[in-house]
């Protein structure tokens, strides 16, 4: 499959690490982590939440408008992401442009809030429905904005901003689109998620306040399940060819499905992103690869599995490798798109990320093309292939 070249023109996120480039790029050069400790599930847990400031952005676009009153923080961390995008990629009201914009869990927290009021008093709320359903991030971004395009929401767990991204891309490349924005938002930390994650055995035990690095992803050698949630929306702008206000190409992406063993399973090797990963180098050498932001969300088998993978594809030139997970936490279906906006910035600035309690990776040359990975429950992974502009 040849791809054509699409530019991404615009970039905007919402997240523990901020809501500007210049915030979010000094907070990856500090080397500390994000997590801060709430009340949730019964006990103290460690999550990356929103800052003060980044909240009372959310509350300033929930008050724009009386209908956005009753929407999920899923929602409106989207609307503010998509605001800021599409404003810095100069697309006007009179701009038709496609919207896909996902969510692994979408409103839970209305969800939980609404269902606990059914079962406290026997009645729905009005609007329970419609403001919990999954389509309703693009369908409310699509109001925000006005726009005129397709609309399109999905749920593919933690691989879900990536495989909105490879929706944008086949889009422009059908020709059915010449623009579209994508990305994926995530407001998790709610008590119901939280246990969901404990139930499973993969949320971090350790106590931020004892231990430097609550969150071990990128550690290989670790012997427990450090996984911990975080907060945040991402979008970027994208547009079909090479566009002169283009901060990156994507020149490649590649997606595959596992047979599972269970429900949550991936193979040793994660066949999964070997496939992934080959499909999105068909038109590239390995060795031109300068890093890849892995998924690794602090599993021991979701780190180590990738690695495996990526060993097998890349050999003995292995690229640098990096993640932002030890530093923001797991943010679902936002994951990939924040990704991607470590990887836009390193290839900015020209400068890698290491992980601070890992072995120093030396930079030995310019950053121009970056592989971002993503990987969900059911094993669906997906990478992409930037290039510098």
């Amino acid at each position: 499959m040849n791809l054509q070249k699409i530019s991404i023109t615009a970039f905007s996120s919402i997240s523990p690490l901020g809501n500007t480039a210049e915030e979010v790029w000094k907070k990856y050069l500090d080397n500390q982590h994000c997590f801060t400790k709430q009340i949730l599930d019964q006990q103290e847990t460690s999550v990356a939440s929103l800052s003060v400031e980044s909240g009372q952005m959310v509350a300033e676009v929930r008050e724009s408008d009386i209908k956005y009153k009753f929407l999920d923080s899923s929602v409106l961390f989207a609307l503010t992401a998509s605001r800021k995008a599409v404003e810095k990629a100069g697309w006007n009201k009179e701009a038709i442009f496609g919207i896909n914009i996902g969510s692994s869990r979408g409103a839970t927290d209305l969800f939980e809030k609404h269902y606990k009021e059914y079962l406290d008093t026997g009645k729905a709320q009005t609007l329970a429905s419609p403001t919990t359903t999954l389509g309703n991030i693009s369908s409310w971004i699509a109001h925000d904005l006005q726009n005129a395009g397709p609309e399109i929401s999905h749920s593919i767990t933690c691989s879900t901003a990536l495989h909105a991204l490879l929706n944008g891309v086949a889009w422009l490349r059908s020709g059915m689109a010449d623009k579209f924005l994508v990305g994926g938002s995530e407001a998790p930390l709610t008590d119901f998620t939280i246990a969901q994650m404990r139930a499973l055995k993969i949320y971090s035990r350790i106590d931020q306040n004892e231990e430097a690095w609550p969150n071990l992803a990128f550690d290989f050698e670790k012997t427990q399940n450090t996984m911990i949630l975080g907060e945040g929306a991402a979008v970027c702008c994208l547009e079909a060819g090479e566009k002169e206000n283009a901060i990156a190409y994507v020149t490649g992406v590649g997606y595959a499905t596992e047979i599972l063993e269970h429900n949550i399973s991936i193979s040793a090797e994660a066949d999964c992103f070997q496939k992934s990963m080959k499909m999105a180098l068909q038109h590239t050498s390995p060795e031109e690869i300068d890093v890849i932001v892995m998924h690794a969300p602090g599993t021991i088998k979701g780190d180590l599995t990738e690695l495996r993978a990526i060993e097998k594809v890349f050999g003995s030139g292995i690229p640098l490798l990096t993640t932002n997970k030890w530093k923001i936490g797991h943010t679902f279906g936002a994951s990939g798109i924040l990704s991607l906006e470590l990887a836009l910035l390193m290839m900015q600035h020209n400068t890698f990320i290491n992980v601070p309690f890992a072995k120093v990776q030396k930079q030995t040359k310019p950053l121009k093309k970056i592989m971002i990975n993503a990987v969900g429950f059911g094993g669906n992974a997906v990478s992409i292939l930037i290039e510098k502009a």
